[in-house]
């Protein structure tokens, strides 16, 4: 999906086409042959909208989440299309969720047992989150707005963020998650 550069002028307009354009595979898309470890490394770097090095999922990571219990282990060293999706998931979540938020996501998600139709909600709430960013973005803001931009862009995501927080205690609670978002002693 790629980052940015190019001129001072293109910057704004090639972040708001990154922000419309840049959606991971829906469900039918993903690979239906498992993969190794090193494909699927490779494969979930193209899945997401990477603005930097080290917005990505190492292999180290994701035996991680595996041990933390975010995702199945893998089928005799492969990885199938709901580990995929797992992951494609996980590699946007935790940019703003802890480990413990989003194994409550990932736990009542197994709980429910339809990982097509999660992924399918997944796809579609970031597609509507990146869309509304990108509407948010004027490619002709001078120079001397671009506080106000960054400002108003960090609240919306600090707002976001009071009540994703909240939302998932609610969501923990009404599951009998609540032991998750604890922290181990």
């Amino acid at each position: 999906m790629g980052g940015l550069g190019g001129s001072r002028l293109e910057e704004l307009a090639e972040l708001k086409r990154l922000l419309m354009d840049a959606r991971p595979a829906d469900w039918d898309s993903l690979p239906d042959i498992p993969l190794y470890m090193d494909q699927v490394v490779g494969y979930l770097s193209r899945q997401s909208a990477a603005f930097g090095e080290g917005d990505g999922l190492t292999p180290a990571m994701i035996n991680n989440y595996i041990k933390d219990g975010l995702l199945e282990r893998a089928n005799g060293k492969k990885y199938g299309q709901e580990h995929l999706a797992y992951l494609t998931a996980i590699g946007a979540l935790k940019q703003v969720m802890s480990v413990r938020e989003m194994k409550v996501l990932t736990t009542v998600g197994r709980e429910m047992r339809i990982p097509e139709k999660q992924y399918e909600y997944f796809c579609k709430y970031l597609d509507q989150a990146m869309s509304d960013a990108a509407h948010r973005l004027d490619e002709n803001t001078a120079d001397q707005d671009l506080p106000k931009l960054v400002l108003d862009l960090a609240m919306r995501s600090y707002a976001n963020m009071l009540a994703c927080h909240q939302a998932l205690a609610i969501l923990a609670k009404r599951t009998g998650h609540e032991d998750l978002l604890k922290k181990k002693k």
